[in-house]
Parts: C-alpha cells; structure tokens; sequence
C-alpha cells in the first residue's frame, strides 16, 4: 500500500498513521491464520479458522483497493478507474463551486434569511449596548490614528497635495460658480436673499449709532475736500448739525426705497437685479473672457505663496490636534463617536421606520452583491481548486477524511471474516446434491 503523504505538522497525520497501522495490522493478523490454518491441514476447528481468515483478508484487499484507489494507484499500476480525486480535479472544483453557489449564494435564500434575521434591529441592540459602542468607537479611534501617521509622511502629504492641486486646476471654477448660482436663483430663491439683505441693511441704517457715524463720515469728507467752504458754512450754521441732518435724511430715504423694492415685485431695482444676475449667470457658462478671467484669478490664488503657507500650516495644526487628541484613551472624538453610536441604537429600537428603511436599502445591496459575488466566488472557488497541485489536493482529502476511511477496511476484514464463516457454516450444512 502507497504511504500518504500528510503533512508532518498537521496535527490530523498521527492519528491517520495509526488507523493506517490498525487496518494493515489486521490485514496481515488475517494472512497469518490463513497460513497457519493451512499449515495445520485446514481441517476441523482449523477450517473454521481458514474460512473466516480468508474471507477477512479478501475483504481486507478488497477495501484497500477501494481506498486507495479514491486517492492514487494502487502498487502504482495503471489500472483504470483508479486515482479517482486527482484525475477528478476538474469535476470535484467545478462541483463544489456550484454547490457554494447553489445552496449559500442563492439570492432569495439570502434575502429569505436576512428579512427574517432584521439586520436594523439587531444592529441596534448591539450598538445601543455601551460595551460594544465603546469597541467600536476605540477601534474607530485606532483606525484614525493610524491613518494620521501615514498623513504625517512627506511623500504621502506631498502626493495629496499634488493631486489636490492638479484637480484644482483642471476644474472650470467658472462653470460652477454658474451652476451655484443657479441653483441659488432657482424658484425665486434669489429675491428672498435680496430681500433678507435689504432688511439688514435698513436695520442698520434705522440705528441712531450707524447715523451718527454716517454724519461723521460725510463731514470729514467734506472737510478734507472744501475745506474753505467749510469753514464759510460753519459761520452761518454748525457744520456738524448739518452732517446730522442729512444723515438722517439719507438714511430714512434709502430705507423709504428700499421698502418700495421689497414691497413691489416688478420694481425698477429688482428688474435690474434680476437681469443682471441672470446675465452674470450665462456669463459664468457661456462667456470665454469671463470664464478666463475666473479662471485666472483662480490660479493665482492657488499659485500664491501666501495660500501654500496659509494651507501647510493650516493642516498642520490640524493634524497635531487631532494626533493629540486620538492618542489618549480618553479621546473626545472617540467619545463623541460613543455617544453617537449609543443614541443611533437607541433610534433603532425606537423607530420602526427607521429600522424598515434600513433593512430595504440592506435587502437591496444584499440582493445586488449576491448576484456579483455568485459568479465572482463561484468562479474564483472552481479555479482556486483547479489550481491546486494534485498531490497538495489529495492530501488534504486523505488527512481530512482518510481516518474514517480506515474504517471502511477494518470493518470489511471484520466483516469478510465473518461472512465467510457463514458460507462455510451454509457449506457444510447444505445437502449435498443428488
């Protein structure tokens, strides 16, 4: 019999080496009393022995060759049918990948088993317990830390900060100014911002301290550029009286027109407003020199040193407060992270909305991985399997199953022994034919 080939560190090889044994041991224990019955003239009580000691080492050698045969050939004949796994490679992988495929990777079997294992309100319950939020928050914490350090090198940030800068200058600031725009005017929403800002600025204006610096503006103006004139007026009347008295004017008729623009839609102003915004809008899309103005003025801010200096140090400190702070175990974004794990557990338990939501959107992803992962796992499963070398891959068989294939040996000589005392018995007890 060809000796397997099991690996000597797996523990599973002694074991099978001492089933090995056992089965040969009775192998030749049923060839020894065959001999020895035979010796002794194989008859009376010797018969009995040499019918049940044949019969064991038939169904001995019988078994062995089944066995053995499963895994390679025999003696190293090349008798047919024999070798069965290793000339079977092909089969057995394309054979255990269906099975993977068929019966873990069905999609409505998963779906099934995921609509009743409700992935929400389990992940909830494990979440909302402070143990569990306070592993994953510390593994969170762990990650970001670890993170950090690989920003922290020269070549890593200096790549990110090519990459970012290359994006940048590929990036037509001007067509998307166009679009926030846009986005900004649509329904309206423009006049409620021009709206907003008028009212401000009337509150502004309508403050006593804002009239009284707009007074004082004006009269060192005026001061500064007629300086003799001035001087004349203030003979006639205070000059400051007058700066106070025209403030208040201007102030309550700018608020007075711009009362009049909030209050009328088709008003001059908001007209003017509106077509002009409109206009800058399609500027923004449409006009080159425009568009090569903001992008001008785009890469000279990105180009100036200032702005590098301004960014580096930016992200230095940020990164040192953040490394500050992931260091500790008593880390504050950790245990924001905590607290916001423990009160979504606490939303999942309480939201039964919330909870469906999340289980339709899991089902879907669910639904679309497995149809990815059943041909991708069953094809990377038949050809793992098909790569494997043919000795590699019986003995892993033979170590895994081998053991219990001894058996099979070791109840055929028992069982053959016994059998073949029932034929002598029926022998000797059949009448003879006359």
């Amino acid at each position: 019999m060809q000796p397997a080939h099991p690996t000597a560190e797996d523990p599973r090889a002694q074991p099978l080496r001492r089933m090995q044994a056992l089965a040969l041991g009775l192998l030749l224990l049923a060839i020894a009393g065959l001999v020895l019955s035979q010796w002794m003239g194989g008859q009376g009580p010797w018969a009995w022995t040499k019918a049940f000691c044949e019969a064991a080492a038939v169904g001995a050698l019988a078994d062995w060759f089944a066995v053995v045969a499963l895994f390679r050939r025999p003696l190293g004949l090349p008798i047919p049918h024999t070798a069965i796994i290793p000339a079977s490679k092909g089969r057995i992988a394309d054979s255990l990948a269906a099975f993977v495929r068929d019966h873990f990777l069905d999609p409505k079997t998963l779906l099934s088993k995921l609509s009743v294992f409700d992935p929400a309100a389990r992940l909830g319950q494990w979440i909302s317990q402070p143990d569990n939020a306070r592993q994953l928050s510390g593994s969170a914490r762990a990650i970001a830390l670890e993170a950090l350090e690989l920003l922290d090198e020269t070549a890593v940030r200096q790549a990110i900060h090519q990459f970012v800068v290359a994006k940048v200058r590929t990036w037509n600031a001007a067509s998307l100014g166009g679009d926030v725009l846009g986005l900004l005017t649509k329904d309206g929403r423009h006049h409620e911002m021009l709206d907003a800002a008028l009212l401000n600025l009337g509150n502004y204006l309508d403050n006593p301290e804002t009239r009284q610096k707009l007074s004082g503006l004006m009269v060192k103006h005026a001061r500064s550029e007629w300086p003799k004139i001035i001087k004349t007026v203030n003979l006639i009347k205070s000059v400051d009286d007058l700066g106070d008295n025209l403030a208040d004017r201007l102030a309550v008729a700018i608020i007075s027109e711009m009362r009049e623009v909030m209050s009328e839609p088709q008003h001059p102003v908001r007209l003017q407003y509106e077509d002009w915004l409109q206009g800058f809008i399609e500027r923004l899309r449409s006009d080159p020199s425009l568009i090569d103005r903001v992008n001008e003025i785009k890469m000279k801010i990105i180009d100036h040193p200032a702005v590098h200096d301004y960014v580096n140090g930016l992200w230095a400190e940020i990164h040192a407060a953040l490394k500050r702070d992931l260091s500790k175990e008593t880390s504050s974004l950790a245990r924001y992270v905590e607290k916001g794990l423990l009160l979504m557990g606490q939303k999942l338990a309480d939201d039964q909305d919330l909870r469906g939501a999340i289980n339709t959107h899991v089902l879907s992803a669910a639904d679309k991985l497995a149809g990815t992962l059943r041909t991708t796992l069953t094809t990377h499963i038949a050809t793992t399997v098909k790569g494997w070398d043919e000795r590699q891959l019986v003995d892993q068989i033979e170590l895994s199953v081998g053991r219990d294939l001894q058996f099979i040996r070791i109840n055929g000589t028992i069982v053959g022994g016994l059998v073949g005392l029932a034929l002598h018995a029926l022998m000797l007890f059949m009448p003879p034919l006359t």
